[in-house]
């Protein structure tokens, strides 16, 4: 990097130092600091909630996923696509209604007693520290190869023990923390909605010069298949041929791992009814439309726009860097082998900022655990609006501090992304069906959350109890937590009917679960079970017909082109049609 390069790198460094100052002076409470006063926009929302999924780690991930595994890799983060629909046309209205701060807040809105105050806290704990610490974990290790990449650090000790890889991660974090504590969700979001932008572009100037670099696509293409490996360019792990179907076995997922990926993975995990740090998003939205437009906009960004240029990278690096051992440095090492040093500065800019628009987000959802879901709910439950601020901050400090100690026992990141959907595996049924059953309880949310974590720690990384296979993982995890939590169910009494009709009056649940309780006190669900299950089937069509559409025409596959884009127009026209859109 030059002199120009870490100059414009210490100018946005600067800018999102000021904003952080700026909004910290509109924080006036915790509703302020955690969800932004509820006053975001869905464009806004869902920008930030595509913003920290875009960390640094991703393309680095994706490219990691293209040149192990091939085109069809992807579908190990492309098949929570469905829960991502869900997330929007059906579970968004109902989070922004039950009006909680946290996910982890809800549970005493749906459950009541003893059972749910212990799930709160039990929850609370989980998803801020050992999950969340795990992710944050990852986006600094990605940091760190990033760093190793551009010969920034080496490892090498400067001091005390200390290398300088140490002192880096040390000082990214505290200026991290600098913004994040001070300016609370609505800073955190500004900045999520810069770095979105930054990390595009830097993502699409990538993407061009690699593509260049291979001679255009044509040529791109020809060197591929040159390399005798069928994976690389099929969306799916098999191909059909005149021999017939062939399932291939180069691509390294086995036909369970496929399987587990497509048709149980999405449900079956934690995130299955959005997921902490969305929700927050969520509950920050002006209103119900503000909700389901932020999953709109989320899925555009996520889905459609930005995959494809990860993967044209990533299969870019496979013929520009052929003796590349380790793929997920793919994409940082073809910005410093092409690109100019005012471009390669920007990069750099671009990947920082998806850096700190997911670590960010993952402090401050966290902190809200902490302080309002443990501190104020069971410690200090007269705390005032600036006591809990101050609570929350100091959450924050904490959970960046075990973060950064996380990155450093890891050299994987898709073994840490496998090891983060294996612990929060299993739960995924009981968060759904609480929406729509009244016969869920506390005591069968804990199980199943407990279960599915210990279960999933157990099966990753004992020696004893490893299950190697990742589909045949996540298939045991789902059922033995499906067991552990539907014995507790009927071994424990169900909800109180106080509590039943409280949640009813506030969220008005859709399906026939809840029907006798609406019936009763003459409440009428915002839409039907069948509107909801249509938007999901034909949301799901659009998603993913336009996801394969595109990629199609990318590789010159017009005929799979062609058939996708039918189905994702087919589903427009029948959302349309059926006024599924407006209702």
């Amino acid at each position: 990097m030059t002199f120009i390069d870490w100059f414009i790198l210490f100018l946005y460094l600067i800018f999102s130092l000021i904003l952080g100052i700026y909004f910290s002076l509109k924080n006036r409470n915790e509703a302020d600091y955690f969800v932004a006063g509820r006053r975001l926009s869905g464009l806004l929302a869902g920008m930030s909630m595509a913003a920290t999924t875009f960390s640094i780690d991703t393309p680095l991930y994706v490219a990691g996923l293209v040149g192990t595994r091939g085109l069809a890799g992807n579908w190990e983060w492309w098949s929570f696509g469905l829960a991502h629909v869900a997330m929007t046309v059906i579970f968004a209205p109902l989070w922004r209604r039950s009006g909680v701060l946290t996910d982890a807040a809800f549970t005493e809105l749906r459950y009541g007693g003893k059972a749910a105050a212990c799930l709160r806290g039990i929850k609370a704990f989980l998803l801020s520290v050992p999950i969340n610490c795990i992710g944050i974990g990852y986006a600094f290790l990605a940091m760190r190869k990033v760093a190793e990449a551009l010969g920034v650090v080496d490892g090498h000790i400067v001091f005390g023990g200390f290398t300088d890889t140490m002192i880096l991660m040390i000082c990214v974090a505290l200026f991290l923390l600098v913004y994040t504590v001070l300016g609370g969700l609505l800073a955190v979001v500004v900045n999520d909605f810069v770095q979105l932008v930054l990390a595009l572009l830097g993502a699409f100037a990538v993407c061009y010069v690699a593509l260049d670099a291979s001679g255009g696509m044509t040529d791109l293409l020809i060197k591929l298949k040159a390399l005798n490996r069928p994976e690389l360019l099929s969306v799916f792990p098999w191909t059909f041929n005149k021999d017939g179907f062939n399932w291939l076995d180069s691509s390294g997922i086995s036909v369970t791992t496929f399987f587990a990926f497509i048709s149980l993975q999405w449900w079956s995990f934690r995130r299955s009814d959005g997921g902490g740090e969305f929700i927050q998003r969520l509950l920050a939205t002006k209103d119900e439309k503000q909700a389901t437009l932020a999953g709109i906009v989320f899925l555009i960004v996520n889905y459609l726009i930005r995959s494809w240029l990860w993967i044209l990278v990533g299969l870019a690096g496979l013929v520009l860097l052929p003796y590349q051992t380790d793929w997920e440095l793919i994409y940082p090492n073809l910005a410093i082998t092409y690109l100019p040093p005012v471009g390669l500065g920007l990069v750099v800019v671009s990947l920082v900022a998806a850096f700190m628009s997911t670590v960010s987000t993952s402090i401050n959802w966290g902190a809200s655990y902490l302080s309002h879901d443990l501190y104020k709910r069971f410690l200090r439950p007269s705390a005032g609006p600036r006591e809990m601020i101050f609570m929350g901050q100091l959450a924050s400090i904490l959970l960046l501090l075990v973060g950064v100690a996380t990155a450093l026992f890891s050299n994987s990141i898709g073994s840490m992304f496998r090891l983060v959907i294996a612990i929060g595996t299993g739960p995924g049924a009981v968060l759904v069906l609480r929406w729509f059953w009244w016969r869920v309880n506390a005591q069968a949310e804990l199980s199943a959350m407990l279960g599915g974590f210990f279960i999933g720690v157990i099966t990753s990384i004992s020696p004893y109890f490893m299950i190697d296979d990742f589909g045949v993982r996540l298939m045991v995890n789902t059922a033995v937590t499906a067991v552990i939590w539907l014995l507790t169910l009927f071994c424990t009494e169900p909800e109180s009917e106080e509590t039943l009709n409280t949640f009813v009056k506030q969220v008005k649940p859709p399906g026939p679960g809840w029907k006798k309780i609406r019936k009763k006190l003459n409440i009428d669900p915002v839409d039907s079970f069948f509107i909801l299950g249509s938007r999901f089937i034909l949301g799901s069509g659009i998603l993913y017909g336009g996801l394969i559409c595109i990629g199609s025409f990318l590789l010159h596959q017009e005929s799979y082109g062609w058939i996708a884009l039918l189905i994702a127009v087919s589903c427009v026209f029948l959302m349309k049609k059926t006024r599924l859109i407006t209702q």
